[in-house]
């Protein structure tokens, strides 16, 4: 008998061995539809591994109540597991990142209107949009802005959503002015005002407290590198810019094959710092969005912090120039150890039953202590002594960050621009 040659062998082999897998594993993707998600409910259990309708649902709920899982896409990834567990720890539940009755329960307080909506493209939607955007950043510097480079990309920041799960959603739709889509529903941006942000190291989350110390809103982030690490110690907000340009300059900040000369990169979502930067007196640290979202966990930053655009848009509607404290932990320190909270080993409440075969859902047990929830839209609070809420700053003079040194000199002490409101439909 003839042997078979080695690459039709392994073919062989290999699409024998497909065929013999489960279905679930050569579907882990199977279509859903907004409609199963405002169906989805919870029955026990972790959430489903890949993609599901339930996922995106408690993605969405979770994005309302203020604790972000960074995009929403279905999938049961590490930002909605960390997400999960800020969750736990802003509402006193043992802190261990999954899907639980307790955590559905509380969930529903954000689930009183649907968590999907129709919305209808507009010609705005379309107009401004950039071919493509080049990585060399002299290239960079002559295009009129850093623009979205699609329709899908553009509606996904405003939906807090992964651009390709709006296709998802949305299969053979072309995507163009006049096109009615479904897309998700998130609440508009929280207000108030947030006195203290806590940056979490080893959980890769920003959270945010107002003055009489409860968490208003906690985010997943891209934190520093190993290469170039995040700052030290407590520093304190000096600077918020909305949609700035960024300044390249080889001499300073890093520097790019074949780019020898100071380049001003135009602003736009798609620049190196996002929409937002948010200066701390730590010269050249900042805070600050990022054009490739969906990446938060994957990516590494010059030492900077990254969010997603627009939940570093929604932080800086909320910090006070002078009068917001940014404390960056020690490794191996996280939020709930210096703030006492999420230290719970049970729930504070019973076991909570859920429905079964479509019956009503018993009464749930009340909780020995309350348990604080963000409010929807928050009254201003009084200003907070930083001393008070968190260590004094730390005025070490720091190493050079290449990302964040072109904005530093660029704006001066206590320059702001407002964030512009942004309209929900």
């Amino acid at each position: 008998m003839t042997p078979l040659p080695v690459r039709p062998l392994l073919a062989a082999l290999w699409l024998a061995f497909g065929m013999a897998l489960p279905a679930t594993a050569q579907t882990p993707d199977a279509p859903f539809t907004a409609a199963q998600i405002e169906a989805a409910q919870y029955d026990g259990g972790p959430l489903p591994a890949g993609r599901s309708a339930l996922t995106a649902k408690v993605q969405l709920l979770l994005d309302r109540s203020g604790t972000s899982p960074g995009v929403i896409d279905g999938f049961k990834g590490g930002m909605s597991q960390s997400a999960i567990k800020a969750f736990e720890r802003r509402t006193g539940l043992p802190q261990d990142g999954i899907m639980d009755p307790h955590v559905w329960n509380l969930l529903q307080s954000f689930a009183e209107r649907p968590v999907t909506q129709s919305y209808t493209i507009t010609e705005a939607d379309a107009a401004g949009l950039a071919a493509s955007i080049p990585t060399d950043y002299a290239e960079k510097a002559l295009m009129p802005a850093m623009a979205h480079t699609s329709v899908a990309e553009r509606l996904g920041e405003r939906f807090h959503m992964d651009e390709r799960f709006i296709e998802f959603l949305n299969p053979g739709v072309a995507l163009v002015p006049g096109a009615t889509i479904q897309v998700m529903a998130p609440n508009p941006p929280l207000r108030g005002q947030v006195t203290r942000i806590i940056i979490d190291k080893d959980n890769r989350r920003v959270a945010g407290y107002n003055a009489r110390g409860q968490m208003m809103v906690d985010y997943p982030a891209t934190i520093g590198s190993s290469a170039t690490p995040s700052p030290e110690g407590v520093h304190n907000v000096r600077t918020v810019a909305i949609n700035p340009n960024y300044t390249y300059n080889p001499d300073v900040n890093f520097r790019q094959e074949g780019n020898d000369r100071k380049l001003v990169i135009p602003p736009g979502p798609n620049g190196p710092v996002g929409t937002v930067w948010i200066g701390l007196t730590k010269p050249t640290y900042g805070i600050h969005g990022t054009p490739t979202p969906s990446q938060l966990f994957s990516n590494q930053s010059m030492g900077c912090v990254r969010l997603t655009n627009w939940d570093a848009e929604e932080l800086a509607g909320m910090v006070a120039i002078g009068g917001t404290t940014v404390e960056f932990l020690d490794a191996g320190v996280t939020i709930a150890d210096v703030t006492g909270s999420g230290t719970a080993v049970s729930p504070p409440v019973a076991d909570i039953a859920l429905p079964q075969d479509g019956t009503p859902a018993p009464a749930t047990p009340e909780p020995s202590q309350p348990l604080a929830l963000p409010e929807a839209v928050t009254a201003d609070m009084p200003a907070a002594d930083p001393a008070a809420s968190a260590p004094a700053a730390d005025a070490a003079i720091p190493s050079a960050d290449p990302l964040s040194d072109a904005l530093t000199d660029a704006l001066p002490d206590g320059f702001v621009v407002p964030a512009p409101e942004a309209a929900q439909p």
